[in-house]
């Protein structure tokens, strides 16, 4: 087997997720990149049996996200994190989380986390 990075680019969803009092009864837009290491045999098989299905991946994404309320988006990354993680082929992966639209005075884009865990 080899050792890939499967990467999972610009899904947007919509969270619960912040530390203001109007941030917590109503969602807002994140939008989350993930890679993943695995140990992959798909490269030679051709087999999705022998990789990482991103789809069944983005579905658990979706389920934390939709399922639990955070106040801070480092905590929401450590989570997603953490989930992807329950699959034993995945070494490690790295979580980007962007707050599209932060509620502040300025003109920001987005505010975010990178993080990256491993088992």
């Amino acid at each position: 087997m080899s050792v890939e990075t499967i990467m999972l680019s610009g899904l947007r969803l919509q969270c619960l997720c912040g530390a203001l009092p109007e941030e917590q009864d109503r969602r807002q837009p994140y939008e989350f990149d993930i890679e993943m290491t695995a140990d992959v045999a798909a490269t030679e098989s051709d087999v999705l049996a022998e990789t990482v299905d991103y789809g069944k991946v983005l579905n658990r994404v979706e389920a934390v996200t939709e399922g639990e309320a955070f106040q801070l988006f480092e905590r929401m990354a450590a989570r997603v994190a953490a989930t992807i993680l329950e699959d034993e082929r995945i070494r490690s992966v790295t979580v980007e989380v962007r707050k599209l639209r932060p509620p502040v005075a300025q003109d920001l884009a987005s505010s975010g986390i990178r993080l990256t865990r491993s088992q």
